[in-house]
């Protein structure tokens, strides 16, 4: 399941992020997202967990948790949407 976490403190590091779901369960992967100019954290970042039980476990105890200093926001990520045209003339 692949997990969309927010409000997240900006000295939250990707082994921060990971070490904070992994005693709910095996993580793949966690991505802090940076801003391309700055280098700086953007406050959110997505967890992948391959045990989807482990996962619904994670986003029930750690939504609304406080991690440096801020209430995290926690659920599952939603596709990412086609931003594009579609079809017709402008």
């Amino acid at each position: 399941m692949n997990i969309y976490v927010s409000n997240l403190g900006f000295n939250i590091q990707d082994a921060d992020l990971k070490n904070l779901f992994n005693e709910y369960g095996a993580v793949s992967s966690a991505k802090v997202i940076m801003d391309r100019e700055t280098g700086q954290s953007r406050g959110f970042g997505f967890v992948e967990m391959p045990n989807d039980d482990a996962a619904q476990k994670a986003l029930k105890e750690l939504d609304g948790k406080m991690s440096d200093g801020r209430s995290l926001k926690v659920s599952e990520a939603r596709a990412k949407s086609n931003k594009g045209f579609t079809s017709g003339r402008f």
